[in-house]
């Protein structure tokens, strides 16, 4: 599994690093991203499921989060 890591890194750059990951993916294949900020968890994932993927989101404490993108 292809995991992105944008811990550290201010809007839009989690979006747009997880929109280039997305975009490689074939049906039902998925990649970890690993976020630190709340605005970035929401962010990307709203991106996510407007590209049709599902979202799994894992608060992993102190604002860091680990989410799975599936794209369906």
């Amino acid at each position: 599994m292809l995991e992105v890591d944008t811990r550290g890194r201010s809007c839009p750059e989690p979006v747009i690093m997880t929109k280039n990951a997305v975009s490689g993916l074939q049906k039902e294949d998925s990649i970890k991203v690993l976020i630190g900020e709340e605005v970035a968890k929401e962010n990307v994932g709203r991106f996510a499921r407007n590209a049709g993927c599902e979202v799994d989101i894992e608060e992993k404490g102190n604002e860091e989060y680990k989410l799975i993108i599936t794209k369906k």
